[in-house]
């Protein structure tokens, strides 16, 4: 073979290697957004807690386990029949909470007692009906005091601060589009959160020493105030 022929097969080589090869496409570059802004607003609205959980407790101790768990049964039966009496769909709940039972250790590690509790909790948006209740009901000492808000004021008041906050986002939008000098605005994207505050978020828990059996007064109770707050966050395009 000739160094000529030998040339231009190497040649016809490398031009059929070349276009076998695929050609690389070229991606268009998206565009870095200009004149986008992004803030928020929040909006706050309160109102006074309509909703009310006490949580009723008994606590036993013994050597035998099988003694304490009826001891706490026929204690929370008795409890139960006071409170099924006085209850009321909406106003007053009834239901049983945490049963438990558990062992002690002594010095030697081994097993010197058990001790159980029951629980009773009352719930519901009557605060004198269940507050007369809690101080009919013999033998369970007041836990825990949980105040907060009703599934149907806080959709409400959530509503309300909805639309202040996407009021004032827009109100927002409109004053910083003037600032920069643009006539308008578009919004390209935005995100609504909200949260309640005083209520179950940071429910208020008092723990209240046991009462006397033989009084039967109505456990004192003063409800507060909880927040509902709505805050839109988002960017807009000026124009």
């Amino acid at each position: 073979m000739t160094s000529a022929h030998s040339c231009a097969l190497a040649t016809s080589l490398v031009v059929s290697l070349c276009f076998g090869l695929p050609m690389a496409t070229a991606q268009p570059l998206s565009p870095v957004p200009r004149d986008v802004v992004q803030f928020s607003a929040t909006a706050t609205v309160e109102a006074r807690q309509d909703q009310l959980s006490v949580t009723l407790r008994s606590t036993r101790e013994g050597s035998d386990p099988l003694g304490v768990q009826e001891q706490l049964k026929a204690q929370l039966e008795a409890a139960l029949v006071v409170a099924r009496a006085n209850a009321q769909p909406g106003a007053m709940e009834v239901r049983s909470g945490n049963f438990s039972l558990y062992p002690r250790a002594g010095r030697d590690g081994r097993i010197s007692a058990w001790q159980g509790s029951a629980e009773l909790v009352l719930s519901g948006r009557d605060f004198e009906r269940i507050a007369a209740t809690t101080g009919r009901i013999q033998g369970l000492t007041v836990a825990a005091v949980v105040f907060g808000l009703s599934g149907e004021l806080r959709e409400r008041l959530e509503q309300q601060a909805q639309a202040q906050a996407i009021e004032r986002f827009r109100a927002r939008a409109g004053e910083i589009a003037r600032g920069f000098g643009f006539g308008s605005y578009t919004l390209r994207e935005v995100g609504i959160n909200s949260q309640e505050q005083g209520g179950m978020v940071r429910p208020r828990v008092m723990a209240l020493e046991a009462r006397s059996s033989a009084a039967e007064a109505p456990l004192p109770l003063e409800a507060g105030q909880a927040q509902v707050q709505v805050t839109v966050s988002g960017s807009v395009q000026l124009k």
